[in-house]
Formats: structure tokens, C-alpha cells, sequence
């Protein structure tokens, strides 16, 4: 799959760019961030409506995603002296006030270009999101229309499990808010948050092998139930929860 010069599997569009960080102006550049995952996050304009809602969530669970040893970065098409003029304006007055990420600026599109978010006919960008891995290598893409906002816990659920397919290999796959009997998966793995709970008695009552119950999650022979922040590792009959 690929998204403007963006390609799963592939190095990563590098950028050099101006970026607010912590109230002051900063170059920075993607291989300053080698070695450690990046979110790189595309909004359409500064002094907007739904931007600010998703800025001010990624910004309050920025240790969150450091704790994974992965930094998040907002990028608009907007100048950094607009985006500090954002960023010093009260939050009750539709500014964003102190944030805790750096944001970008790409007054010249080519940012925005070569991850292909670019909407050329209004010159700004789409609401893209890009998974960057340790290597510099891309993992993830998904873009937005212009109305609807991204989720900041699906960002860090898809950070921690490429995260546990880098550290237990590609046999290791994972699934999120998937409930299947199929044989997709080796060994079969089960995503769920606490609200699907519910769905999981028929199979939990039918599971034919050893279970176990624990504060983390519910484990039997042919499946993995997580919920909350971390994968319980040890399925398929190898162990149980973490």
C-alpha cells in the first residue's frame, strides 16, 4: 500500500521541517528520531473545530506513547508562527494552550506531498496518520476525510502491537475488536476491549482446552482475550497470562 511517496514496508518520506516544541521554534528532522517509533499526524488548518480535539488528546497522552519509546508529531500546512499563536491562546478560547508534541510546520505542501494528504485543491492536508518504526520504516497508514478525527487509542493499540510482532515475529499477528472462529491466526488471537466483553462467554464457556482468568485477561488453549494496555503474552497452549 502505498500514500503519495509513503510506502508500507519502506523507508519512510524523511523531512526536514520548522516545528514548535515546548513554546520554541526547533528544526527537526525524522532521523532525529531514529531508534525509537514516531505517530506522524496530518490535521487541515490551525484555528479550527475538530483539530484542536484530536491535538489536545494526542498532547495528554504523550507519555503514554513515550513509555512505548514512540513520539508523536502534528504536522499542518500552516506556518510556526501560526501554530504558536495557537498553542498561546487559552483553551477556552478555541486555542490549544501548552502542549506536550512537537507541531510541524509545511507552509511549502511538500510534506504534506510526499506522504500524499495533500488536497490540492484547497492546499491543505488531509487528517492522515502514519506508524513509523524504530528502523525508519513505515508501518502503518490511514487517512481521514476532512470531518472526521482520528482515535488516540487506536493509535497507541496499533503502536504496542507492531511493537509485539517486532519483538515475537510475523507468526505472532494480532487482531483488534475481532471476534472469529477461524483458523486465520497462529496461534489464534482475540483482540477485545472491556465493552466486548459480553460477546466472549459462548466462546470462553465452549473453550475445549485449559483456561485461566486473570486481572489482565482471559486465556484459553486456542485464544487470547486482551484488554486494557498490554498483550498477554504465552497462548496457544504455551503459557498464561502475563
Amino acid at each position: 500500500m502505498a500514500c503519495g511517496n509513503a510506502h508500507i514496508g519502506k523507508p519512510a518520506p524523511d523531512f526536514h521541517a520548522t516545528a514548535v516544541v515546548e513554546g520554541a521554534f526547533r528544526e527537526v528532522k525524522l532521523s532525529d528520531y531514529r531508534g525509537k517509533y514516531v505517530v506522524l499526524f496530518f490535521y487541515p488548518l490551525d484555528f479550527t473545530f475538530v483539530c484542536p480535539t484530536e491535538i489536545i488528546a494526542f498532547s495528554e497522552h504523550a507519555e503514554d506513547f513515550r513509555k512505548l519509546g514512540c513520539e508523536v508529531l502534528g504536522v499542518s500546512v500552516d506556518s510556526q508562527f501560526t501554530h504558536l499563536a495557537w498553542i498561546n491562546t487559552p483553551r477556552k478560547e478555541g486555542g490549544l494552550g501548552p502542549l506536550n508534541i512537537p507541531l510541524l510546520a509545511d507552509v511549502t505542501r511538500s510534506l504534506s506531498h510526499d506522504y500524499g494528504v495533500l488536497k490540492e485543491d484547497e492546499g491543505i492536508a488531509y487528517r492522515g496518520l502514519f506508524i513509523i518504526d524504530g528502523k525508519g520504516v513505515l508501518r502503518q497508514i490511514t487517512v481521514n476525510d476532512l470531518p472526521v478525527g482520528r482515535s488516540v487509542d487506536e493509535a497507541l493499540r496499533l503502536v504496542q502491537a507492531f511493537q509485539y510482532t517486532d519483538e515475537h515475529g510475523e507468526g505472532e499477528q494480532t487482531r483488534s475488536h475481532v471476534f472469529t472462529h477461524g483458523d486465520t491466526l497462529s496461534p489464534s488471537v482475540i483482540l477485545l476491549s472491556r465493552h466486548s466483553l459480553p460477546a466472549l462467554a459462548p466462546v470462553w464457556d465452549g473453550c475445549g482446552g485449559p483456561k485461566e482468568e486473570s486481572a489482565q485477561g482471559l486465556v484459553c488453549r486456542k485464544y487470547l482475550v486482551w484488554w486494557g494496555s498490554s498483550l498477554i503474552q504465552g497462548v496457544g497452549g504455551r503459557g498464561g497470562g502475563r
